[in-house]
């Protein structure tokens, strides 16, 4: 049987079913969060009532988006080795947030990375910086996730056509305006602790189902995935390798991806949800080892989606790498497990663009309107959050048309491209804000706005967007850019453009930052801070 017909005949009542149950739940469980957001911080910091566990949970959630579940199993499935190098970069990335970012990050800012950033240099240009890039992060990321989400359609509901895919991306971006809206960050972290506790054990059991299969040995499953392709599925080159290019644009791939965590908004934003400095480090910890464990499954369901269902098979699917994994549910448990697995994916897209959407409001209202536009004077304590809502319904409808336009993108590739912009435009002017003296406002300026401008002029020009079969605009040829992931020169460069226009500047506040280094270390200062 042709697995890729069988999924489109499965049961689309059931698998919609699965899915309008959880967004009941979710939806009756962010209207009873939404009682108790009355002020700005409940909105967007959730009243710093989470425990470190409890972010934890919320940021794996909030990190383990479609492309970890859907990408990178496919990504495996498909190249073996090589797609495994995500899972590696996605992980190691964690560790430059914990060390250098997480707990002086939380005890400097208030909602936003802004805050950080505009506490030691003029509040109107920096603030407006670091909303723009934040935005911009967001829109890449989002994208990823609308992309997964049209691939789940077209697989389950035997939704072929184009304006199919295109109806249920509008469908899942108007439920997640509602999350926003309605449950502000309160409501939005609850979604993401069900979501990631549904992931992670939604995984599980598959990852136990596929080793069963072969005894409960690794080795038995990396053979079968032998027997079914190829020996290539285990060396290194099938994706990264096979041209002049391919192995700098891996080094470009990792670089972006273990740099870009510590520069990603919505990720960043959750450290402001936990009363303490020791609670961030906590839910930090929390983070990676839950965030570990699911990278571990992803390893054995790539390679059990390439013994069992085949990588041919796999490329042939609506959706091509990214039905891996709902193809592999359908081959082990039927319609019944590709009906959970695919709610949970589904649910995985809802969580991450709810998160995406409420951080970059929160951005625009706090950092744009609250702080460049009526200069930190907003007479009505309610008209910051009013337009953080209003921001949220737009940004909702962007997020649509562009999920439209990248239906068929890999979602753990478009996943690297906002790693790279957050990379690029962000992490070079948070560390030196948090460790060098002499950084100042055109510092700021010069790496968000020039890091921001050459990552997406990379990306534009590069193969992602035209000139091959796979790019976005496949009948398009403009790629001058050699690299599908701009890291390698945007990264540096953006470091480098801080370090110039910093230097051309005579203007630094050494009172400011001295501190700044002490609010970052200790937490004195901090809303609801305790000395730990």
């Amino acid at each position: 049987m042709n697995l890729a017909a069988g999924v489109v005949g499965s049961s689309p009542a059931l698998n919609i079913s699965i899915f309008g149950l959880f967004v009941a739940v979710t939806l009756v469980i962010v209207l009873r969060a939404s009682r108790n957001t009355k002020t700005a911080s409940d909105y967007y910091a959730a009243g710093r009532a989470f425990t470190g566990p409890q972010n934890g949970v919320a940021i794996a959630g909030d990190y383990l988006s479609a492309a970890s579940f859907l990408g990178i199993a496919g990504a495996i499935a498909v190249y073996g080795y090589d797609g495994f190098l995500y899972s590696i970069g996605f992980l190691v990335a964690w560790l430059v947030a914990l060390l250098l970012v997480a707990e002086l990050l939380r005890n400097t800012g208030k909602f936003t990375m802004g805050d950080v950033l505009a506490f030691r240099m003029r509040q109107r240009p920096v603030r407006a910086a670091a909303a723009t890039s934040t935005l911009a992060v967001s829109f890449f990321y989002l994208l990823a996730q609308m992309a997964g989400a049209g691939v789940l359609v077209s697989l389950l509901l035997g939704v072929s056509s184009g304006i199919g895919q295109s109806v249920v991306i509008a469908v899942v971006g108007v439920v997640m305006i509602i999350y926003v809206l309605v449950g502000g960050m309160k409501g939005t972290t609850w979604v993401q602790i069900i979501k990631a506790v549904l992931l992670i054990a939604g995984a599980a059991l598959m990852t136990v189902w596929v080793l069963g299969k072969y005894g409960l040995n690794l080795s038995a499953l990396l053979q079968g995935a032998v027997d079914r392709s190829s020996e290539a599925v285990l060396n290194p080159g099938a994706r990264y390798g096979a041209t002049g290019t391919s192995k700098i644009d891996f080094l470009s791939l990792g670089l972006a991806l273990v740099l870009g965590t510590a520069g990603l908004p919505h990720v960043l934003m959750r450290f402001y949800t936990v009363p303490t400095a020791k609670e961030a480090r906590r839910s930090v910890v929390w983070a990676i080892a839950l965030i570990g464990l699911f990278y571990l499954f992803t390893l054995v369901l790539g390679y059990g989606a390439n013994a069992l269902v085949g990588a041919d098979v796999i490329r042939k699917a609506p959706g091509s790498e990214n039905a891996a994994a709902p193809l592999l549910a359908l081959e082990l448990g039927g319609p019944v497990l590709l009906g959970f697995i695919a709610a949970v994916a589904f649910a995985t897209i809802l969580a991450v663009v709810a998160g995406l959407t409420i951080t970059a409001s929160a951005s625009f209202a706090h950092d744009i309107y609250a702080n460049v536009i009526k200069k930190g004077k907003v007479d009505d304590p309610n008209g910051e959050v009013r337009v953080a809502r209003i921001t949220a319904v737009v940004i909702g409808a962007v997020a649509i048309v562009g999920g439209i336009l990248a239906k068929n993108q890999n979602v753990a590739f478009l996943v690297a491209l906002a790693f790279a912009v957050a990379a690029s435009a962000n992490l070079p002017t948070i560390l030196y804000s948090l460790f060098w003296k002499r950084f100042n406002t055109s510092g700021a300026l010069w790496s968000i706005y020039g890091g921001l401008a050459i990552t997406i002029t990379l990306i534009v020009f590069s193969p992602a967007v035209s000139g091959t079969p796979k790019s976005m605009l496949p009948n398009a040829d403009f790629d001058w850019f050699p690299l599908q992931n701009p890291g390698l020169v945007s990264i540096p460069a953006s470091f480098l453009l801080g370090i110039v226009g910093t230097l051309l500047s005579k203007e630094h506040d050494e009172r400011k930052h001295a501190e700044m280094e002490v609010r970052s270390l200790t937490g004195a200062g901090a809303e609801k801070a305790t000395a730990h």
